[in-house]
């Protein structure tokens, strides 16, 4: 890698890493409040915020920031890091060891690297996707910096496919895969980067929670289906507080249409 993306991932790997380290130290100790839109919120993701948006603004010197506790309308900008301090927050306020901080490097409003830590499972992937930008990345997708590739197995009864609290519907007679719910936008998605599971549809999630994993689901092989509007490229001067993205991913585009049928019963 040439400077510019070993600085990337260097910083990256450095904010994360300090601040999931209070974060754990937070982890099933705090109280939560709700928001307008009925999602949690702590002190302890405020606090990641400011710390991420603190770093940010003191390295990348004219770029845009775009994050779920803070800055939610789009800069007008060529560069624009879209932050989730803590993706799981249910999950984190009542200690279940699944949440993440979530980092997306976007380029003209379309992410090129991602880059997600969950700390209590010492896990953290990244990836590059260049796509249409014109740029010159690295290319993978990587988890505790070892390469990940997504599943080219056919669907049966003994692989996984995940769910959010919001998408039950598509549990209906004949479903191939046995059903998981993780509680975590970004890892539903990353956990078929992985191979470990074959899809996953998530119905309401927010640009924060896919920034970072859109880009290394594809690094990793996957197929991102948008089913209602493409989340990429970002448009300047747009607030996305209250735009929802929902999404399937699944490990080959082969398989794609095994389960559409079953989105039917997804409200979106």
């Amino acid at each position: 890698m040439n400077d510019f993306w070993n600085t990337i991932l260097d910083f990256s790997q450095t904010i994360t890493t300090r601040v999931g380290k209070q974060l754990m130290q937070d982890f099933g100790k705090v109280q939560a409040s709700q928001k307008a839109d009925g999602t949690l919120v702590t002190q302890a993701d405020k606090w990641a915020d400011q710390e991420i948006r603190d770093a940010i603004a003191s390295t990348f010197s004219g770029y845009g920031i775009l994050s779920e506790e803070s800055d939610k309308t789009f800069p007008d900008t060529e560069w624009c890091w879209v932050i989730d301090p803590l993706d799981g927050t249910t999950n984190f306020t009542r200690g279940i060891p699944i949440w993440a901080i979530s980092l997306g490097l976007l380029y003209q409003g379309t992410p090129i690297f991602g880059y997600v830590h969950v700390p209590p499972l010492n896990q953290t992937f990244h990836g590059f996707w260049a796509g249409s930008s014109g740029l010159q990345t690295p290319t993978g997708a990587f988890l505790n910096n070892h390469p990940i590739h997504t599943s080219k197995d056919d669907p049966s009864g003994n692989h996984f496919f995940n769910l959010c609290s919001r998408s039950t519907g598509i549990i209906q007679p004949g479903f191939p895969c046995k059903l998981r719910m993780l509680g975590v936008a970004s890892y539903n998605f990353l956990t078929v980067a992985t191979g470990a599971v074959l899809g996953g549809v998530e119905a309401t999630p927010k640009v924060w929670d896919i920034a970072g994993a859109w880009v290394i689901l594809q690094a990793a092989g996957g197929c991102w289906i948008s089913l209602k509007d493409q989340p990429f490229p970002l448009i300047a001067g747009v607030d996305y507080s209250d735009r929802s993205f929902p999404t399937m991913v699944v490990s080959d585009s082969k398989i794609e249409s095994v389960f559409t049928p079953f989105l039917k019963g997804v409200k979106l």
